[in-house]
């Protein structure tokens, strides 16, 4: 097994696990009799869902990385570690000092969006990591995206406006869902 293989495998295991706690969520809303599901919390767990595989997906990029280091190795590993950080957010086990999912995402709301902001500056330098011919292969969407999520991830660290959140939530997922059909169907 080579080293990319390797990388590979962590990766996928980091990511399998984001997803595990996600899917293994879902049965858990339906469960919550007495919990109040609240859509904005949805609507991430969707964002990160899509999130989670475009990442995966876009991770077999990184076998053009002519030399792999540990530091390099360290760096993907942390980004798939935020990944399953953001979807752990989203998946709570116990929402027993919570009426519902609304009040919790607001309590862990620094937490999320605070890791959000990491997050895309991680996606940021492993975009250009894999070069700049792919920097420049994902088009303007890609900056444009990038930077409306990181900005408004700081903002919501802050702002605890509904309204605002709902946008930025609703936002997301359609810049994420855009991003990916532009580029799901090749590896170019």
């Amino acid at each position: 097994m080579d080293l990319y293989q390797h990388v590979r495998t962590v990766v996928s295991i980091l990511l399998g696990f984001s997803l595990t706690r996600l899917v293994s969520a879902a049965p858990q809303l339906a469960q919550a009799e007495r919990k109040r599901v609240y859509w904005v919390h949805l609507v991430w767990c969707l964002f990160m869902f899509f999130y989670a595989i475009g990442f995966w997906w876009w991770e077999f990029h990184l076998i053009n990385v002519p030399r792999w280091t540990f530091p390099l190795y360290v760096f993907v590993t942390v980004y798939g570690v935020l990944i399953y950080f953001l979807c752990a957010l989203l998946s709570p086990t116990d929402l027993s000092h919570y009426e519902g999912y609304k009040e919790y995402f607001f309590s862990r709301r620094k937490w999320f969006f605070g890791a959000m902001a990491v997050m895309v500056v991680v996606d940021a330098y492993d975009t250009y990591m894999k070069g700049l011919e792919h920097f420049h292969a994902l088009g303007l969407t890609y900056p444009l995206r990038t930077g409306f999520v990181l900005l408004l991830s700081l903002l919501a660290i802050k702002v605890r406006n509904e309204r605002f959140h709902a946008a930025f939530a609703v936002f997301a997922l359609l810049a994420e869902s855009l991003f990916l059909l532009r580029g799901f169907f090749t590896l170019a």
